[in-house]
């Protein structure tokens, strides 16, 4: 298996260098294409070009006894593809035998979202006299008003902030760059967090330029972003079961359901393709019903 342990440094490399992807696309990315190449060894399938058609639909057929969701066997696939494609491009190997493997199609779920009761909750539980609790807030004041991903919350820089025009510069996935504006609530927050909190839990020597940082003055980090939000839950004795992407979600169905439509909403999220954008237009009964209301003749 030497070989395919070569051949994943360099797309690795490849990853970080050219795609410039996160560290965490990497990391799945790495994982995928180790757990088949554990299935060429168990099928004795020492180099990567013995891999036929019928040897990645026995695969499958594996990942489908797990009984992994569609999206995640379609994320697997994905990943080695572009893994075998990388590896045409470089004359490593003459053929992508998963270039012939349609990907299963996605379970279509509507993405989970915070209603303004829930968002209220957590809005109120951080103590905003100590650094910690303006940390806190700010950050949650921030991924709401944004919708940005927690990755794209950890890169946040202070000198990608302009809190006189209420506008945020964010850094997305293939390094691409947007401008997205936040509310007065979160500029307040944001406010009082840079002006007290972030003064207060920066350490003698933490010289950095990060906006959020942890209680040792470090950069936070995505976990440490989902660490604080479980914290924040139970703080406010909720049942809920949140995780950051959720205030994304959030994010886009309030706007869609307030009227934006659904160009607007896909720059701010930096979706390439407005497919990606499609999922957030559910709207709650509630809504719905109002709309109809509000709107039918008959109604």
């Amino acid at each position: 298996m030497e070989n395919v342990k070569k051949s994943l440094i360099l797309f690795v490399e490849y990853l970080q260098i050219e795609k410039n992807y996160s560290q965490y696309t990497i990391v799945n990315y790495t994982a995928n294409i180790e757990e088949f190449a554990l299935f060429m060894k168990e099928e004795g399938l020492a180099e990567l070009k013995q891999v036929t058609y019928q040897d990645i639909r026995l695969f499958l057929t594996k990942l489908y006894q797990q009984k992994l969701s569609r999206r995640t066997i379609a994320k697997k696939i994905s990943s080695l593809r572009s893994f075998y494609k990388f590896l045409n491009r470089e004359k490593v190997l003459n053929d992508n035998p998963f270039a012939l493997v349609s990907l299963p199609k996605k379970d279509g779920k509507i993405p989970s979202f915070l209603y303004e009761k829930e968002l209220e909750l957590l809005f109120s539980v951080s103590d905003l006299t100590t650094p910690l609790g303006q940390r806190n807030q700010a950050l949650l004041e921030m991924l709401y008003a944004t919708g940005i991903r927690a990755s794209e919350c950890e890169g946040l820089k202070i000198q990608d902030a302009d809190l006189f025009m209420g506008t945020i510069l964010v850094t997305g996935k293939g390094n691409k760059q947007r401008y997205v504006p936040f509310g007065s609530f979160a500029q307040e927050a944001l406010e009082l967090y840079l002006r007290d909190g972030r003064k207060k839990l920066l350490k003698q020597g933490n010289l950095h330029d990060s906006i959020f940082v942890n209680n040792r003055g470090n950069p936070l980090k995505a976990g440490g972003i989902r660490h604080i939000l479980n914290e924040i839950v139970k703080k406010s004795a909720s049942s809920l079961h949140i995780h950051p992407h959720m205030f994304r979600h959030t994010f886009a169905t309030h706007l869609l359901n307030e009227g934006a439509d659904l160009r607007s909403v896909q720059e701010l999220l930096g979706h390439t393709h407005l497919s990606s954008t499609q999922i957030y237009t559910h709207v709650s009964k509630d809504q719905l019903k109002k709309t109809y209301m509000a709107h039918h003749p008959r109604a």
